[in-house]
């Protein structure tokens, strides 16, 4: 099934159940809300998406600690956990995803190398997060964490 295919589905499922939702992008820029506001009906689901690409903006914007940052560095798990619950209790949302990342192909390290990952999902009972390493190119980091997230969403209410 293509993505739009199932993002239709995720809305469609959501709608039903009146479930609503809101993403914190860091390293995908604004990717995955623009493939869910792709599909017609997305505003009865999708209640906002931010860009959150600097570390300043994810302390102003959606109330990371900064000393979070400061010991954990912005893509940690730490970091990913504050971006997905901020946002769903800023949003007065059902579910917060929150994303941070190295797309590459610079900015890696040994300890966190490029493609790696942090997808955090919060909702009323739970936030988790996810870690994932994709050894691609940018545009193709971007659609692994869009099948990561829709997966994560597809079996978040079953």
């Amino acid at each position: 099934m293509e993505f739009l295919e199932i993002i239709e589905d995720i809305i469609t499922k959501f709608t039903n159940r009146k479930i609503t939702l809101a993403i914190a992008e860091s390293c995908t820029g604004g990717y995955i809300s623009n493939m869910f506001t792709n599909i017609s009906g997305a505003s009865k689901v999708f209640e906002r998406g931010i860009i959150c690409y600097s570390n300043a903006s994810k302390v102003s914007l959606l109330n990371v600690d900064p000393e979070s940052i400061n010991q954990h560095g912005a893509v940690s798990e730490t970091v990913a956990i504050q971006l997905a619950n901020n946002i769903r209790v800023l949003s007065n949302v059902d579910i917060g995803i929150g994303i941070t990342g190295i797309a590459g192909p610079t900015g890696g390290t040994p300890e966190k190398p490029v493609g790696l990952v942090y997808i955090g999902i919060s909702t009323f009972d739970r936030t988790f997060v996810e870690k994932h390493h994709f050894n691609v190119d940018r545009i193709t980091f971007k659609t692994k964490i869009l099948e990561k997230i829709l997966l994560l969403l597809q079996n978040l209410y079953k």
